[in-house]
């Protein structure tokens, strides 16, 4: 299990409107990935969310904070000594082209990190080649096509499952995946959802799910947790179908309020919310940081900052001091408004 308490992290801006300035990316998130489950966080881009992705693999270092690895915390220990800890969480990048060295069959790709297990498992090294195949078998593919051929000569989806079959060579807890279907033909994206979903069934793998789009949340994680980042800070956090359904943050519902309508199959959300401005990562912090595009603010959200409290009705926390639950995803149009979509 990896628990997140309060971890913070700033970026000092160079250069452009925001040169010299220090620039949140995370604001004391917390978070749980449990054993084999599913979680997944939403939120537009620059809100945090592969930041936080990157933090959680051990790939980028936090502010302040901690992460605890199967109960041992990771800001007393080195560099050295955390390692064997954060190979435990293995990245899926959003590009898989570019995620792969394109001067190396995928049977060198998938021989580095097997060799390092083999040494770590004192496994012989026939195993190395024996656990590649059964992997690429795993993932969905020929290992006797794949395995000789550079990632130019396979297609998008196919060099995918090739990252993910990589990550897999570390014997992972937990899989990050970040927007890992936003570069992919629409028409493979839910094999490779399928696949992430099929590998927390038979491994027993926990999977964090980084993404901007609402379905593909849902789908991914329609038995978790699911929560929302806005500028570094989780507004909103609860059951995946609860928080999509019954949303009580402004922001949620107006993340929730831009899923395309399939006209003449449904009809938009009849209490759609739109912020009153664009984002300005410009201005000064203070008070609530959606207030100044929330067309509920009032002057306390202008000058107090909500935190995440307790869960509500719903079961789901959220931090805003005007909660109110709204229908806004888009209604079949045979379905009551209240129904959801």
């Amino acid at each position: 299990m990896i628990v997140g308490t309060g971890v913070t992290k700033t970026y000092k801006q160079r250069g452009g409107v925001l040169g010299g300035r220090d620039v949140p990316a995370l604001r004391g998130v917390d978070f749980a990935v449990p054993k084999g489950g599913a979680v997944s966080f939403i939120g537009e881009s620059g809100c945090g969310k592969t930041t936080l992705g990157r933090i959680i693999a051990g790939l980028e270092t936090y502010d302040s904070g901690d992460i605890v690895i199967d109960g041992v915390s990771m800001s007393g220990l080195s560099h050295r000594r955390r390692q064997p800890y954060f190979r435990r969480i293995q990245l899926i990048h959003q590009d898989p082209y570019s995620a792969l060295n394109p001067t190396r069959t995928v049977h060198q790709t998938l021989q580095a990190p097997l060799a390092l297990r083999a040494r770590q498992t004192d496994r012989s090294r026939s195993w190395t080649d024996e656990r590649a195949e059964e992997l690429l078998s795993l993932v969905g593919l020929d290992p006797g096509y794949v395995l000789p051929r550079y990632p130019h000569q396979l297609s998008g989806g196919m060099r995918q499952r090739v990252v993910i079959a990589r990550a897999l060579t570390m014997d992972p807890e937990v899989l990050v995946a970040d927007e890992a279907v936003s570069m992919i033909d629409v028409s493979l994206r839910l094999g490779i959802l399928s696949l992430l979903k099929d590998l927390r069934l038979r491994l027993g793998v926990g999977v964090l799910f980084i993404t901007h789009d609402i379905a593909t949340a849902r789908y991914i994680g329609d038995d978790s947790e699911l929560y929302v980042l806005y500028r570094g800070q989780v507004v909103e956090r609860g059951n995946t179908e609860t928080v999509i359904a019954d949303p009580v943050h402004p922001y949620t519902q107006s993340l929730l309020s831009a899923i395309p309508v399939l006209h003449g199959l449904e009809r938009p959300g009849p209490e759609r919310v739109v912020p009153t401005e664009a984002l300005d990562e410009a201005q000064a912090d203070g008070g609530c940081l959606f207030a100044r595009r929330c067309p509920f603010a009032t002057e306390r959200c202008v000058s107090e900052m909500p935190v995440l409290g307790r869960p509500g009705e719903g079961g789901q926390r959220h931090a805003c001091f005007h909660p109110q639950r709204r229908s806004v995803i888009p209604v079949g149009a045979g379905r009551h408004a209240g129904a959801g979509g």
